[in-house]
Order: structure tokens, then sequence, then C-alpha cells
């Protein structure tokens, strides 16, 4: 029904639907980028897409996690859901999602998966996609073993470049029918290796930890009982100690390795150019989930915390978004899928518990969502974070932890943006914390319904 409909479009003249281009880094926090405010990192070609899109200042992930929220991106679901629900191997269940790019193929386009799938090792063909090229897990950054189209390869050079050749191959190549692209990096995930060519980059620069970073864990009784158990795991391992985020130079070596993503954008930026599909492509540049830089004494992700759930989000597509606009509005990860749908003119399944972001990209968004639901599932070889789910408002915070009593966290982030004080167990904030639960049982409701 969906491709009959499509072809009714073609034939009736109407305007072409768009292409679509969705850039997927791994672990790239919220404020990694120049035009997201980042004192020294050189993204020219993010930039770019800034100045010429729009920056989505409050983009979240609804689980800090990379299999988890690949899986909420490609199906627009909560994790709950969906049940890709940790870092263990979900081959099986990842060849069964219902995905954007399989709905968008059934409605006639031609899709491509280019990079990390990361929902298990087995890095064969995904059902609904033309072109496939991927790698088991996390792959190498180094002469990677790549599949093909299904065939078992072994590469050479660096995964970063290879990826972006394989991105602007696929653009280049002639196409009959609106095209999907979906370009998931390893990078700028560990072991942070960045390419030759950037390994000297920010040679010197200093890195400016938050006040978070000296975080006491005061009122925090679920990070303390987190790393004590941490710590019985090192033990037991004869690992070495638990440290609290990672150190300047291994920052700076994620940052280096963000330099051959920008890189590609800048590749694929051209060749959408030079084939005249540029102005008629919505091209979305976003992370999986952000990352702590020694906030509250983590590294990593998994929390309910800013640095963790905080993702950057630009998009540029100039028949509905204007040149250097920003919003305020919440974007989700589960959003892209609808919003891909919505703009295919592809129906969006019911199931679908994203919105489209179509109003906010037009700058129209008169009713929008002003809180969200967070979720994360404890994995037994990561002791520190338990399993939580919490609600974001535009102004506060709760998180809570299903397995403890007494220890949420209520955060006012307008007077608190480091979270260091929490109010869960304030009389003063009694009654916030009162609307706050209505609201995180309102929203459970609503995912179950």
């Amino acid at each position: 029904m969906l491709g009959g409909s499509a072809a009714a479009l073609a034939a009736a003249g109407a305007a072409p639907r768009p292409n679509f281009v969705f850039i997927l880094v791994d672990d790239l926090r919220y404020d990694a980028l120049g035009c997201t405010g980042h004192p020294f990192v050189k993204s020219p070609n993010v930039d770019r897409l800034a100045r010429e899109g729009m920056n989505f200042t409050n983009a979240f992930v609804t689980t800090p996690l990379c299999s988890p929220a690949r899986g909420s991106f490609l199906t627009g679901q909560y994790v709950r859901t969906h049940g890709i629900m940790d870092n263990s191997n979900r081959s099986e269940a990842s060849h069964k999602l219902v995905t954007f790019p399989k709905l968008l193929r059934d409605a006639g386009y031609e899709t491509a998966y280019v990079g990390k799938w990361h929902m298990g090792n087995d890095a064969t063909p995904r059902p609904g996609f033309d072109k496939w090229v991927s790698f088991p897990g996390q792959g190498q950054y180094t002469d990677p073993r790549m599949n093909i189209d299904g065939n078992a390869i072994q590469a050479q050079g660096y995964m970063t470049d290879l990826l972006n050749n394989h991105a602007v191959e696929f653009i280049r190549k002639p196409h009959s029918k609106p095209f999907c692209l979906y370009l998931a990096h390893k990078a700028v995930h560990g072991p942070f290796t960045p390419a030759e060519r950037h390994k000297s980059l920010y040679e010197g620069a200093k890195i400016e930890r938050r006040p978070s970073a000296k975080d006491t864990l005061e009122g925090k009784p679920a990070l303390k009982k987190g790393l004590a158990a941490e710590a019985q795991v090192v033990r037991k391992k004869n690992a070495a100690p638990a440290h609290s985020g990672p150190s300047d130079e291994t920052i700076l070596n994620q940052l280096r390795c963000l330099s051959s993503i920008d890189d590609g954008v800048g590749l694929i930026y051209e060749a959408l150019k030079a084939t005249g599909q540029l102005d008629n492509t919505l091209i979305v540049f976003t992370s999986d989930n952000g990352y702590l830089w020694g906030e509250h004494g983590l590294g990593d992700k998994r929390a309910f915390y800013e640095e963790s759930i905080r993702i950057p989000m630009v998009a540029r597509y100039p028949k509905l978004i204007r040149a250097g606009s920003r919003t305020k509005e919440m974007a989700l990860n589960i959003d892209i899928a609808p919003t891909f749908l919505d703009l295919a003119g592809a129906k969006v399944p019911s199931g679908m518990q994203g919105r489209s972001l179509r109003p906010v990209m037009a700058g129209q968004a008169k009713t929008w969502r002003k809180s969200f639901l967070g979720e994360y599932y404890e994995e037994k070889q990561f002791p520190r974070i338990a399993t939580w789910d919490g609600v974001r408002t535009e102004r506060y915070k709760l998180t809570r932890y299903a397995s403890m009593e007494g220890a949420d966290e209520l955060y006012d982030l307008d007077k608190d943006p480091y979270e260091m004080k929490n109010l869960a167990q304030d009389p003063a904030a009694k009654g916030i914390l009162k609307e706050m639960q209505a609201e995180l049982e309102k929203l459970r409701k609503e995912i179950q319904a």
C-alpha cells in the first residue's frame, strides 16, 4: 500500500520526497562540538550544518547506552518496548526489529546501512537495506574485518575513513528512487584511536572539568553503593582499580577521533552538492548517548545525569528548516524514525512512541512535550549504575532506583545545573517531588498503553 501511495504521488507530479542522510556518532557528548560551545574543538563541517540548518539545544536519548539507544533510533520506541535492553549479544532480536529504513524501503526508498550495528557480534545484513556495510561488534579502528553485502572481507585502512568512503560512494551512484543512508560510526568510542593525521591535534590543550567532577556524592546513596559494588568486582577480577573518569589525554584522543568524522561530513556534503541532491536531502547529525568526563566520579554513560543523556543534534533541510535556527524543544532519539517517515509521506506505525519533529524543524511547534521518560537496566558487569527510570522536565529531574529505598534523586536544573544538591529529602521540595512522581507515573502508563 505504501509503495502504491509513493507511485501515486510521483505520477501526480508531487514535489520530490526528500533523501535522508543520518549520521550517528558513538559516545559524543553534547558540548564536544564547536557549534555546541566547545572552547577549542574544530568541527567546521558539522558547524556548517548547524549554520545552514537547526541546532537542537535540548536533545536527549531515553536510554544512555549504545545498543538500547541504537534500537530506539531505528524503531522510534522506548527500550522497554523494542527489547534491546543492554549491550549483551542481541543479534537474533535485532534481525526482527521493524526499523524506519525498512519501512522507507517498503515505501519506495533505496536504503543503505554503513557502519556500526552493535546489537550483538553478527555483522550480516539486516532486513530492509539495499546496501550493507558493517562489522562485528565494536570493530577495530585499523584494518578492520567488515561485512559488505553479506561478504566477509579484511579491509585495509582507518575505520572512520573507510565508512566515510562507503557513504560517499552510495551517494554518488545513480539513484532512480529517493534514498536513505544510515551512517553509524565506531568513533568516538574507545579505545580512542585517532587517525594518524590527527594524532597531534590539540597538543597542550587544557581540559576544563565541571564543578561536578569534585562531587562528594553527598545525597547520592545509589552512586555510593555502586562504587562499593564496583570495587568488589575489581578485587575479584584482580583488575585495575576503579577510576573517576577519563584522563585529559583520553579526552583529547576522543576529540581527535571526531576530526575524521567531521572530515566525512564534509565529503558527504560535497557529494550531495555535486550530484544536485544537497537541498533535497535532510541531513541529521547526532550521537547515541553522551559521555561523562568525571562528573560525579563517573566515566562512560548509563547514568541519568545531563552529560550522559544529552546529545548533540543538528539538522539541515532548507525546504523546511530556516538557516541558523535553534530550538529549545525537547528532541528525543525515538523521534528520528517518525520524523523521517512523516517527511517521506509514509505511514507512521501506531507502535512508534516518538513524535515527528517536522513542526519543530519548521518553527511551528505550538504544543510540544514538556517532559520525557528515561530508563536504564542494570548490567552485571557494570554494577556502578543500578536500574533506574526517571523523568526530566524543562526545569526538574527525578531519578528513581527500583531496587533501593530512599535513593531517589531530585534536582532543580535551573538553580543546580550540575546536579550536586539532591532535593528528594528536602521538606521544602516536597510539593515538587510529588509533582515529579506523578509525572513519572503518567509517562510510565502512557508508554505501557
